[in-house]
């Protein structure tokens, strides 16, 4: 038997899509599965141990999706209550334990050794966790398993990560109950490809799921989406980094979606970068059911964007603002305000900028999450050491560690550069805030991490994106 838990307890919850695939691949391959949902569950340690007290699986797996929450001030890091069930599985059970998950491998190598987990799944889970179980029951061949982290005579070893040419995943989301999530959490997941041929400043996700786009086939998204709303969910979100990289991808699902019309039975949301989106992307995307869409903005200020090397420039922002008014889609551009080279005069033309175009809602995130392996690492080393320089901000003691929640907000914006991106807002409603770093100060940001005023309102019957809900909270 594989068993497989589900470790995110984030509120509001999130359906582990990447577990569900793991569970479907391995059922196809003819594996036992029992999944264990701690997501779901008001007393995970009593679920634990009354499971492990009547099974005993030849492998555990432990979905690990979010690192930490990536917001500044609240730094929130998920590693040591990995670390704890980690522990408390090793005193319910002998099976070896192997983590995975989006957040897992952008720290494969430092979350195996931290939490003394047996293996750690480098990339996709589906095949790897597969061949991990075969190989445990047999021949423990297991420097044949992609992605796979081992132990060989007490040295950590690395496979190379998971990342397979073709990409095809279960369609059939049985595994989980989506119907719960959806009731709870207000949308679920789907994917349509893996990786992101873009090498942006900051963004981890190609150390997690590679450089290069894999495409899964437009009819087994599809079908996916026929399954979810076969359980009642109609309202969906992608969980792609970048929906339309590439674009040609895009508009076959899109034509997809409109050949089975399924743009009539479901509403979705999406990540989109802001190049390229055109008339014919957005036509589609609107006859496919997407209702609303969140572009990677990160600024508007011709500097910042080369800094964060984005392709864009201001003026394709004002255009898919438009293109998204005219095709009725609701619009958020997700800002990305104190990287290297921000001032006031920056961040003063972004803010203004955006409140010209109009968007529904903008983020006005303050700070950058540092991640090893991005360039965003050379940029802050270039400026001398950590230790003394005041744009690094953290809440942990000892030396720096960029495992843990490290951030970076801009000297140039001063000693208060909350204040300052507040009163360059000066009370827009379209824009959510950043969080100031006093203890008093009042949450109008979209950190979704333990947000009560969110999970209040999927409760009482909102549905959808996250920040569509909050926005429309806002305007009631």
């Amino acid at each position: 038997m594989l068993t497989l838990i589900n470790a995110n307890r984030m509120r509001p919850p999130i359906a582990p899509i990447g577990l569900e695939y793991v569970a479907g691949a391995a059922q196809q391959q003819g594996i036992e599965v029992d999944v264990l949902d701690l997501g779901l569950c008001e007393t995970p340690h009593a679920v634990l141990e009354a499971h492990f007290a009547q099974h005993d699986p030849t492998l555990i797996g432990l979905s690990f999706r979010n690192v930490d929450d990536c917001f500044w001030p609240s730094a929130q890091w998920f590693v040591p209550e990995l670390a704890d069930l980690v522990q408390r599985l090793r005193r319910l059970s002998d099976a070896p334990i192997v983590l995975g998950g989006v957040g897992f491998s952008i720290f494969a190598q430092r979350i195996v050794e931290h939490t003394g987990a047996d293996f750690g799944i480098h990339g996709d889970g589906e095949d790897a966790t597969t061949a991990l179980y075969r190989q445990l029951q047999g021949g423990r061949a297991f420097e044949q398993v992609d992605g796979l982290l081992w132990r060989r005579g007490g040295r950590l070893i690395c496979n190379r990560p998971a990342w397979p040419n073709e990409l095809s995943l279960s369609a059939q989301r049985h595994t989980v109950d989506n119907a719960t999530y959806f009731r709870r959490g207000g949308q679920c997941g789907f994917e349509t490809k893996r990786g992101c041929d873009r090498r942006c400043l900051y963004c981890a996700d190609p150390l997690s799921k590679g450089h290069t786009p894999r495409l899964r086939s437009p009819a087994e998204v599809a079908d996916e989406v026929e399954s979810l709303l076969a359980q009642g969910v109609n309202v969906l979100h992608t969980c792609d980094a970048e929906f339309n990289i590439p674009g040609h991808h895009a508009l076959a699902i899109c034509e997809e979606f409109i050949r089975r019309r399924l743009g009539e039975r479901v509403r979705w949301y999406a990540y989109l970068a802001v190049t390229p989106f055109d008339r014919e992307l957005a036509g589609a995307m609107q006859r496919a059911g997407c209702v609303g869409i969140n572009f990677t903005g990160d600024a508007a200020s011709t500097p910042m964007l080369e800094m964060y090397r984005q392709p864009h420039r201001a003026d394709d922002l004002q255009r898919v603002v438009r293109l998204c008014r005219d095709h009725g889609i609701k619009v958020m551009i997700d800002l990305l305000l104190g990287g290297p080279g921000e001032t006031p005069q920056t961040a003063a033309t972004t803010i203004e900028f955006i409140k010209r175009i109009d968007p529904d809602c903008a983020g006005a995130s303050l700070g950058i999450r540092i991640y090893p392996g991005t360039a965003m690492v050379e940029a802050v080393q270039s400026e001398g050491p950590l230790e003394s320089n005041p744009a690094i901000r953290r809440k942990y003691e000892g030396p720096y560690d960029f495992f843990k929640p490290t951030f970076y907000i801009a000297r140039g914006l001063g000693p208060e550069p909350a204040g300052l991106v507040k009163d360059l807002i000066a009370g827009d409603p379209r824009f959510f805030e950043p969080t100031a770093e006093t203890p008093e100060a009042d949450a109008t940001d979209h950190n979704y991490s333990d947000n009560s005023e969110l999970t209040e309102a999927i409760a009482n019957g909102a549905r959808g994106a996250y920040w569509d809900i909050l926005h429309q909270l806002r305007s009631v």
